[in-house]
C-alpha cells in the first residue's frame, strides 16, 4: 500500500468536506449550541442516578464523569467519520454509483469509510476533552506520560471497535438495502456506554463484553485514567479491537463477491 498516496487522497477528502461545511457558517454555531445542550442534558441525566446514593457500581459521580467525557469524544468521532460515510453505502448501491467506487484506483473500503468528514462532529470531540480534563481535576488524578500513552492506546482501540461494528452492519447493505434500523439499534446500545458497566447485572455485563463490546469502548479507557485497569484488560482490548477489525475487513471482501453491478 502506498501510504503517501492514501494520505494525499485523504487530505483532499478533508479539504472538500470542510469547504462544503464552511459555506454555511451559521450551521457551525447551531451545531455548537446543540452539542453543548446535548452534553448538559447527558450530565444532568447522569446526576439524577446519584441523587440518592454516592456510588453506583463502585463509581462516584466525579468518576462517572470520566466515562461521560470518553463517551462524548467517541460519539464525536462517530459523527465526524463513521456516520457521514457508512450510511452512504445504501445510496451507492441503490443508485448504482457503487460501480464507480469499485473501479477507482484506490481501496474501496478506504474510499467508503473516509470520503466525507463532518467537522461539526469535532465539536463533540472538543467538548469531550474539556469534560475529561475537568474530571481529571476534580478526581485529583496525577497525569503522566505512561497514563497518557495507555489512554491514547485504549481510545484508539475503542475507535477501531466502533468502526468495525459500524462497518459490519453497513456491509450487510449489499444483501439488505435498508440497514438504517440496525445502525440505530447499535447507537442505542452504545448510549449505554455512558454509564459504569459495574452498575448493570452480571448477565448484561457479559453481553456488553462479548456480543457488543461496550465495556471495552468506554469503561476500560476510564479505568486507565483512574489507575483501576489491570494489564490483562488493556491487552484484551487490543486483542478484541484487532479481531473486530480483521473480521470487518474479511467480511467486506466476502460481501463484494455478492455485489451485482448496476450495469450487469
Amino acid at each position: 500500500m502506498n501510504i503517501k498516496k492514501y494520505l494525499r487522497v485523504y487530505s483532499h477528502f478533508n479539504y472538500s468536506s470542510f469547504s462544503i461545511e464552511l459555506e454555511y457558517k451559521i450551521n457551525l454555531l447551531i451545531d455548537l449550541l446543540t452539542s453543548i445542550l446535548g452534553l448538559v442534558g447527558s450530565v444532568f441525566l447522569l446526576s439524577i442516578f446519584f441523587l440518592n446514593t454516592n456510588k453506583i457500581g463502585g463509581w462516584s459521580f466525579s468518576q462517572a464523569l470520566i466515562i461521560q467525557g470518553i463517551y462524548t469524544i467517541l460519539n464525536g468521532v462517530t459523527n465526524t467519520w463513521f456516520s457521514p460515510n457508512l450510511t452512504e453505502i445504501v445510496k451507492y448501491i441503490r443508485e448504482g454509483t457503487f460501480d464507480y467506487v469499485l473501479i477507482k484506483p484506490i481501496d474501496s473500503q478506504f474510499w467508503i469509510s473516509f470520503k466525507r468528514v463532518s467537522p461539526t462532529g469535532l465539536i463533540e470531540v472538543i467538548l469531550g476533552l474539556f469534560v475529561l480534563i475537568y474530571s481529571l481535576y476534580i478526581n485529583n488524578i496525577s497525569f503522566n506520560f505512561a497514563t497518557l500513552f495507555l489512554l491514547i492506546l485504549t481510545l484508539f482501540c475503542s475507535i477501531l471497535i466502533l468502526y468495525s461494528l459500524w462497518f459490519l452492519i453497513s456491509t450487510t447493505t449489499i444483501w439488505f438495502v435498508k440497514t438504517w434500523n440496525a445502525t440505530e439499534v447499535l447507537r442505542s446500545f452504545l448510549y449505554i456506554g455512558r454509564f459504569p458497566m459495574n452498575s448493570f447485572s452480571f448477565s448484561l455485563r457479559i453481553f456488553f463484553s462479548t456480543v457488543i463490546p461496550i465495556t471495552f469502548i468506554t469503561t476500560i479507557p476510564s479505568e486507565v485514567l483512574l489507575g483501576l485497569s489491570p494489564a490483562w484488560k488493556i491487552f484484551l482490548e487490543i486483542l478484541v479491537s484487532a479481531i473486530f477489525l480483521i473480521i470487518s475487513r474479511k467480511f467486506w471482501k466476502y460481501a463484494l463477491r455478492f455485489y451485482t453491478s448496476a450495469s450487469s
